[in-house]
């Protein structure tokens, strides 16, 4: 990309409208730094260490137009073209920008995508290009000078000390300046892998160089694939750039290869959907979201349909909209008796029906908690069926009552409406029942015992009366809400009627009624949602409610966290389609599966998981403090039934790096993972260097047991140890255990050197 015209406007930077609000609108200087993995912004041009900047890798997307609540609430029809958004992944603001033209709109939009899509290409030539940049005075020399500003441009932050003993080593004429091959020395050193070049040398074996036929070997001994020499072919003409001609592969064109994709730990064969979608919808667990119109807490946090976006493009298939009177006739989404702010709920619905399938194409299903007047609700149907269109499902499927569930497969790129319903689905196929008029439903029945009535603690009377609208009534087909009054009763409801729980009330049935709750879970629908004491949006931990068989566990999708990192590690699997099909133990109307007592059974398929944790190399600093440095340590998590719940940690190394670990798998096979330096939520990317060098070395094993591979993820976690108070988190990466690449272990090299036999990126 460096000749990239995109890449160069970025470079150079340009001056944009930050826009905050109708009176906060002002111009900042944006540019990409030199690293191209940050931008750095300033109200002046002035370059200075302590500008702010945030990662590219931090960026979740870039929209062209006024697409945001912030833009169209702030700003007029007339710059349409000429703004542009930048949303983040985490909890951050979105960046609202006006460029000075529409041209200069599009091409910092342009630009932007292709440095995101380009992130985890980029390679360590950039190193070398930053290191002649830094040349100032173009004698083809660096100054002690020079590289410290070099390290800056790069966004690593040493003391003077450190640099000076860097400098002196490379230095080897003691001229008081590097040059020639004490440039290349310096360069050698800030990209060494040891443990990379072992590997590497092992399979070099043209002329230094790895061939294709080297490539191939390599595949098919250590990473244990299926491959073909064309299949390395086009590793070496995807990833090499200086001997691509030749079909050689060089290390810096290995190192490359090993970051990417086809070196992740994360099987291929599950990035795209894979698992039989043709089973009912009450086969599989659903990517679900409570409270999604909210950005922070539950009292007095933003609502807004950026929520809703920002959990639909993380594939969640059930969102929540908590719907009230509003002025003008127009109902309106907040969280009731708190100081949460309002938006339409028209908006709402639009921006569920823009986004819902832009990431996965099964079903979204909208959970109504409805306290709306008749009328309103009246609105409510009309907004749904005017915006959402033929997408949503008005009637049931086919021409005769079904028995059960849709699959998912049938209800692709459809819309799901879950609420309270009048009659009863048969009614829909009987000419007569559609004379029912509006009627009354206990307020308890209207919520289904959401926290927002019992635990609120408003004092309204239990027997309390709502009119329910025909209209809004009669879209609900496949989610009807009911009351849970027991297994007994519910046994004898139809199959689509369904009860939401609180968190206290599933996990008290996920622990003491495990098999009976397995088995309702069968054929019946359960929503699970948080404790109304959760005022902070904490989420609650959702593995055992899966245990439990429960589809829909709704988290708070904007908190981030150990609960959060295992939802959307366990819907990373099938082509991040918002739906995982439940192991057959689970899908059994007649199991006698309890993951509380485990008793034997075909659920049982005991694995040993043997891990090694080697080194680390470039993990970001989290102190603004120039002398921080960080001290990490890896630790390997296995959540899933009680027995198989276990964690092993390295020692801390005073030193920062990204994270190499091994992997072993049930048959004795072995995968080296890497956590890069854009692992995880990390904030900002300040690199700090130890003065005990780039790669400190754990070489710590684990070994796990696990007995129930289907319901088990793995969690890798990086945290900077802190003596005094809780670690710091720096990155995680979370996946199913089933999703798990092995490789080739044994005992080949030398002993006195670390040797990764399966290098696996981490993402």
């Amino acid at each position: 990309m460096e000749e990239d015209a995109d890449l160069q406007f970025l470079l150079s930077g340009g001056d944009l409208l930050k826009i905050r609000s109708n009176s906060w609108k002002k111009h900042r200087f944006y540019k990409l730094n030199e690293d191209c993995k940050t931008m750095w912004y300033k109200s002046h041009k002035t370059l200075r260490p302590s500008n702010p900047t945030f990662s590219v890798d931090d960026i979740a997307a870039v929209r062209l137009g006024r697409q945001t609540e912030g833009l169209r609430k702030n700003t007029d029809d007339k710059v349409e073209g000429q703004a542009f958004s930048i949303m983040f992944k985490s909890r951050r603001k979105n960046l609202d920008l006006i460029a000075s033209s529409e041209e200069e709109a599009k091409q910092w939009v342009a630009g932007l995508e292709k440095i995101i899509s380009h992130m985890s290409k980029l390679n360590p030539h950039w190193i070398f290009n930053s290191m002649c940049k830094a040349d100032k005075n173009c004698d083809n020399k660096m100054s002690l000078k020079e590289l410290k500003s070099f390290l800056q441009d790069i966004n690593i932050e040493i003391d003077d000390e450190y640099a000076q003993e860097l400098f002196e080593k490379c230095d080897h004429s003691q001229g008081g300046y590097l040059e020639g091959e004490e440039i290349e020395h310096f360069y050698k050193i800030l990209t060494e892998r040891e443990e990379i070049d072992v590997i590497y040398t092992t399979y070099a074996k043209t002329n230094g160089f790895m061939s294709a036929e080297n490539l191939l070997e390599f595949l098919q001994k250590e990473q244990r694939e299926p491959a073909s020499l064309s299949d390395a072919l086009i590793l070496i003409d995807k990833y090499e750039l200086d001997a691509k001609e030749k079909k050689l592969m060089t290390k810096d064109g290995f190192l490359m290869y090993l970051h990417q994709m086809e070196g992740l730990i994360f099987n291929p064969a599950h990035k795209g959907v894979h698992q039989d979608m043709t089973q009912p919808l009450s086969h599989y667990f659903i990517s679900s979201s409570h409270n999604t119109y909210l950005l922070e807490d539950q009292l007095k946090g933003p609502s807004s349909t950026e929520a809703y976006v920002r959990a639909l493009m993380k594939s969640c298939r059930c969102v929540e909209l908590d719907c009230w009177d509003g002025s003008d006739g127009e109902p309106v989404i907040y969280h009731g008796y708190t100081l949460t702010s309002k938006i339409l709920f028209k908006d709402a619905v639009q921006a569920i029906k823009d986004y819902a399938f832009k990431t996965s194409e099964y079903p979204v299903i909208l959970s109504l908690e409805c306290h709306c007047s008749v009328d309103q609700q009246k609105v409510m149907a009309q907004h749904m069926i005017a915006i959402l269109g033929s997408a949503l499902v008005t009637k049931p499927l086919g021409d005769q009552m079904p028995k059960d569930f849709p699959s998912p497969e049938e209800l692709k790129g459809r819309f799901l409406i879950k609420g309270k319903r009048l009659n009863k689905l048969e009614d829909c196929f009987t000419p007569d029942a559609s004379a029912i008029e509006d009627d009354d439903v206990t307020e308890e029945e209207e919520s289904g015992g959401e926290e927002s009535q019992e635990e609120r603690k408003e004092e309204k009377p239990k027997d309390k009366k709502l009119k329910l609208a025909k209209e809004l009534s009669d879209i609900v087909i496949y989610c009807k809400s009911v009351h849970f009054h027991g297994f007994e009763d519910a046994a004898a409801r139809s199959f689509y009627e369904m009860s939401s729980f609180k968190e206290s009330t599933a996990m008290n049935l996920a622990q003491d009624s495990a098999n009976k709750y397995i088995q309702h879970n069968v054929e019946k629908l359960s929503r699970v949602y948080p404790a109304g004491t959760r005022t902070d949006s904490s989420n609650y931990n959702p593995v055992p409610l899966w245990n439990g068989g429960c589809q829909m566990v709704a988290l708070n999708f904007q908190t981030p966290g150990l609960e959060m990192d295992l939802n959307q590690g366990c819907f990373l699997s099938n082509g991040k389609s918002g739906y995982i099909l439940k192991p057959a133990y689970l899908m059994d109307k007649d199991t006698e599966f309890d993951p509380v007592t485990l008793t034997r059974g075909g659920w049982l398929k005991p694995k040993t998981f043997h891990v090694m944790v080697i080194s680390a190399q470039q993990l970001p600093k989290l102190s603004k403090k120039s002398t921080s440095i960080v001290d990490p340590l890896v630790k390997v998590q296995v959540f899933g039934v009680p027995d198989d719940v276990a964690a092993k940690e390295t020692d801390y190394i005073e030193n920062n790096g990204i994270l190499s670990v091994l992997v072993n798998n049930d048959t004795c096979t072995l995968c080296f993972v890497q956590v890069t330096q854009s692992v995880g939520k990390i904030a900002e990317y300040a690199h700090s260097l130890s003065p005990l060098g780039f790669s400190p070395m754990w070489n710590a094993n684990f070994q796990f047991h696990v007995c129930v591979p289907e319901l088990a993820l793995v969690r890798f976690l990086v945290e900077d140890y802190d003596s005094m108070t809780d670690n710091d988190f720096i990155g995680q990466y979370t996946l199913p255990f089933t999703s798990l690449q092995n490789g080739q272990m044994g005992p080949k090299h030398p002993p006195t050197t670390t040797s990764p036999k399966h290098p696996r990126n981490v993402w």
